[in-house]
């Protein structure tokens, strides 16, 4: 689906379907005045379009007939990213508020053959000696963009200055040094040991945790408090053994997939997600994606060129409704986009 071709409104009407399983004309109608008021012919003519260009079709005939997102994966039923936020969070009718185990019953078949075919085309092997120069520059990237989606304000420049120089950007706080340099231990780490990631088990992903949370007076281990996220209605679980056993459960769908790529999603959305940790929960989950590929033999992600809040709101939109579609699509813009740029 290229919503770049579609109007807010269509994107709306997109954003209606996806969060259910299907809809007909006039519940359509319904949700969609509460922010684009619509006539019946405009509805009509709209819905046309999405059908006529493939981002809809629809069952039944007459006032019954029902329009629906086809997917074959539950997951990731193709959805308007945009049209979701325009509704502050406490007014997402159809946000899911708690952790929704079920997930993991769901969490294979994230590619279909053909993805797994194309992206095995285009593969190229993560050498077993980087060229060091290009491994500091992706280092530098990493730790810039992954430390600036959480709110650093060193800039790239300034990252580059205090990894290569050790220099600390003037009227930045201690703790954004602190955060961008963790990033390079931590990836120092799985560069040291790839192979402890090529079967996942919790103590190596503690380990990446402490090392990105080392000196933040953040507090190791599995959470026993509870959490709250910016932005979003949703409540990560809170009970520590509860945790523990989700934990325990999410390293078993990621160890149980046979395709690197599938693996590594499956941990980039669900570390998010689950809230293991007190805090460092998505810097964990960006570095454990590079670990797994790495361990695989595939390119590590820099997130140098991804949008931080398109990123964000991806990862809202999978907690509250589990839809993967954006994270999925990001993942592979940025894996696509690590095989142009680096040559490691």
């Amino acid at each position: 689906m290229n919503e770049t071709k579609n109007t807010p409104r269509l994107r709306k009407i997109l954003s209606i379907l996806g969060s259910k399983d299907q809809a007909t004309r006039v519940e359509i109608s319904s949700l969609l005045n509460t922010v684009y008021p619509i006539s019946k012919p405009t509805l009509a003519r709209d819905l046309k379009y999405l059908l006529t260009s493939n981002q809809i079709q629809s069952r039944g005939a007459g006032r019954s007939t029902a329009y629906f997102i086809p997917s074959a994966h539950p997951l990731l039923k193709p959805t308007g990213l945009s049209g979701y936020f325009e509704l502050d969070p406490d007014r997402r009718t159809n946000a899911q508020k708690q952790f929704n185990s079920e997930i993991f019953n769901q969490l294979s078949g994230l590619f279909t053959i053909d993805e797994q075919a194309e992206l095995k085309h285009i593969y190229k092997p993560f050498p077993k000696n980087p060229n060091v120069r290009e491994l500091e520059r992706f280092v530098i990237e990493l730790s810039w963009k992954s430390s600036k989606i959480e709110g650093n304000t060193y800039t790239l420049l300034e990252t580059e200055s205090l990894i290569k120089d050790a220099k600390s950007a003037p009227n930045k706080s201690t703790s954004d040094a602190t955060m961008i340099l963790n990033h390079k231990f931590a990836f120092e780490t799985i560069l040291d040991d790839p192979q402890s990631f090529t079967n996942l088990n919790t103590s190596s992903i503690l380990q990446l945790h402490n090392k990105l949370i080392s000196n933040l007076n953040i507090p190791t281990g599995i959470r026993t408090t509870k959490v709250g996220i910016s932005g979003t209605a949703y409540i990560p679980p809170d009970n520590q053994w509860q945790l523990t056993e989700y934990f325990g459960t999410m390293l078993n769908c990621i160890n149980a997939s046979t395709f690197p790529l599938e693996k590594a999603l499956i941990a980039s959305a669900m570390i998010a997600y689950l809230q293991p940790f007190a805090d460092g929960n998505k810097r964990t989950a960006r570095m454990l994606t590079n670990a797994i590929l790495i361990a695989n033999n595939y390119y590590p992600l820099s997130y140098r060129s991804v949008d931080e809040n398109e990123y964000k709101q991806a990862l809202i939109l999978f907690f509250e409704t589990n839809n993967l579609y954006h994270l999925k699509r990001l993942f592979v813009d940025q894996y696509r986009f690590a095989l142009s740029t680096y040559s490691l």
